[in-house]
């Protein structure tokens, strides 16, 4: 999700509207060749995974126990396009018994760390042969414009590069002598923590499994893989680069189905570690099931993410990097700044440039490199959005953009788009602490704009700081100024787990993860890493 300059998706989306050959020539009025609309892209592509009846299991494709099939929704046209097995309660079990062995009995957890590293290299290797196929499974899944799901291999290997490299941490001999006793010592043992239950939502499919898997591999873990329902097919790229690179049978497993699939998961009584990305409400459940269970559990959960923007603020820089930073991915990014804390000396000034940064991003066909803002990713998501959209101009907010569904169809962002979930990119300003849309995760395109007085001591920053805080939640976060220094102060009063100072970012190798209702535990880094060990001290008189 490189190290200092991507993040958890991986994305290569410019935040300025896209310039790509054909959109330059459209506006210069050049002659171009006819664009495809979405129905005639559609037509035109041939995905190796579409409707599928097995499951991966102990390093095979094997037909699933459960009868039921669960369709796979295009959220751009409306249209089912694949079908993966709804599986059952004996799936999980035959998956988590594959994983026990492999773990118990096998070789995985007994190669040294280097040895596993070489494995993990191998994987991102064949996952960047295949990165055009996934990237396109991708946006059919769950509506991703494709300049975003093209980053998403790329990012995927470099984040099992990246914890390869952590191999001589593991292997390095961690000796602590006594504090206070002469002659011992203590040898510290750092052990996989075993079967390891992966659960991945539907916005970063891809990056949001690896960042759990990656470390989970290289301390030695087996896994079962329980992917959202929306986004069941993509991730079998990542299960075939694995078994490409010789990952020993049963230490990855993919099972497919609903919700409840995952609930049977998670209290498996021969999983060791639950890894759990989504919302807050099925992350306190699954909290509440590992607690019962004393099983230790990473929960990334929601947010509702502030940028504040100092009085100093270059608004021209901010504008760059609005739509990655504040509405990246149509606004389904759990990290993103939806709420931009303005001061009252150029608040319309903050709106007026970041009404017209919106407004002026395409929306269409995901498929469409010139597409910016793409569907929600379901039927349900939709409405979802739409219920905070009608909440916000119902409770007095002020959409400068946007505020309503979008009516795509015909021309070249048309032709099979009218039955997709596309909500306007909107803008709120207006918006008081106590709206729903200031304080509830949206996830989806929507940013709104809150007033801080600058005019008083201080410039207000006591104000803005208390404002980014006003949140059950803590997971992202930015400061906007021209002064590091002054940002750098601001950043450290923000209660969150990440923040960025003009640009936000993650960092591979920096622990990324959320307070309060965001979350427990982190992910990236060697903290990402010691998630899945588990510490022996053995204790020793030195001779």
């Amino acid at each position: 999700m490189t190290a200092a300059s991507t993040n958890p998706a991986g994305s290569t989306m410019a935040d300025a509207v896209p310039t790509t050959p054909d959109v330059a020539g459209r506006r210069a009025g050049a002659a171009t060749q006819p664009v495809p609309n979405a129905s005639e892209r559609r037509a035109a592509l041939s995905l190796p995974y579409t409707r599928v009846d097995t499951m991966f299991i102990d390093g095979a494709y094997v037909p699933a126990h459960g009868e039921g099939r669960n369709p796979v929704t295009d959220p751009a046209t409306g249209e089912v396009w694949g079908e993966v097995p709804d599986g059952s309660a004996q799936d999980v079990d035959d998956a988590v018994a594959a994983a026990r062995r492999a773990f118990d009995d096998g070789p995985w957890p007994r190669l040294s760390p280097s040895e596993r590293a070489a494995h993990l290299v191998r994987i991102a290797d064949e996952i960047e042969a295949c990165a055009e196929t996934l990237a396109l499974t991708n946006t059919r899944e769950n509506g991703s414009p494709i300049t975003e799901t093209r980053g998403a291999a790329a990012n995927a290997a470099g984040i099992f590069r990246y914890f390869a490299s952590l191999a001589d941490y593991l292997e390095r001999e961690d000796v602590r002598p006594f504090p206070f006793a002469a002659g011992q010592e203590s040898v510290v043992r750092r052990d996989p923590v075993g079967v390891c239950a992966l659960i991945a939502p539907w916005n970063f499919p891809i990056n949001l499994v690896v960042i759990k898997l990656a470390p989970a591999l290289l301390a030695g873990c087996t896994v079962v893989i329980k992917p959202a329902s929306p986004t069941p097919l993509s991730i079998r790229f990542i299960v075939d680069a694995i078994a490409a690179a010789g990952v020993p049978a049963g230490v990855v497993n993919l099972v497919t189905g609903s919700g409840r699939m995952g609930d049977v998961l998670v209290k498996h009584p021969d999983v060791d570690k639950v890894a759990f990305t989504g919302s807050t409400p099925v992350g306190r459940k699954i909290a509440a099931a590992c607690g019962e269970l004393l099983r230790p559990v990473t929960l990334e959960l929601g947010g509702k993410s502030s940028a504040i923007v100092l009085p100093d603020a270059d608004l021209d820089a901010m504008s760059k990097v609005l739509i990655r930073s504040s509405m990246r991915n149509t606004g389904q990014t759990c990290y993103i700044s939806t709420r931009i804390i303005a001061p009252a000396s150029r608040y319309e000034e903050v709106v007026q440039m970041a009404s017209s940064v919106i407004a002026a991003a395409p929306q269409g066909d995901p498929l469409d490199p010139s597409t910016v803002f793409g569907p929600s990713a379901t039927r349900s998501q939709f409405e979802t959005v739409m219920g905070y959209v009608e909440s916000g101009l119902a409770e007095g907010a002020r959409a400068t953009t946007g505020g309503r569904a979008a009516s795509l169809g015909g021309g070249a962002a048309g032709g099979g788009l009218e039955g997709g979930y596309f909500v306007e990119p909107t803008v709120f300003a207006d918006v008081t602490p106590s709206m729903t849309v200031a304080r509830e995760e949206i996830f989806g395109p929507v940013l709104t704009i809150l007033k801080y007085d600058d005019a008083g001591p201080g410039g207000g920053v006591d104000e803005a700081v208390a404002l980014a805080n006003n949140t059950e939640f803590g997971l992202g976060g930015l400061v906007f100024s021209a002064d590091p220094e002054a940002a750098l102060a601001v950043a450290d009063r923000v209660d969150t787990g990440s923040i960025g100072i003009n640009f936000f970012a993650s960092n591979h190798s920096a622990p990324f993860g959320g307070r309060h209702d965001s979350g427990l535990g982190t992910e990236y880094g060697i903290e990402g890493l010691g998630a899945y060990l588990t510490y022996k001290s053995i204790h020793r008189k030195v001779r």
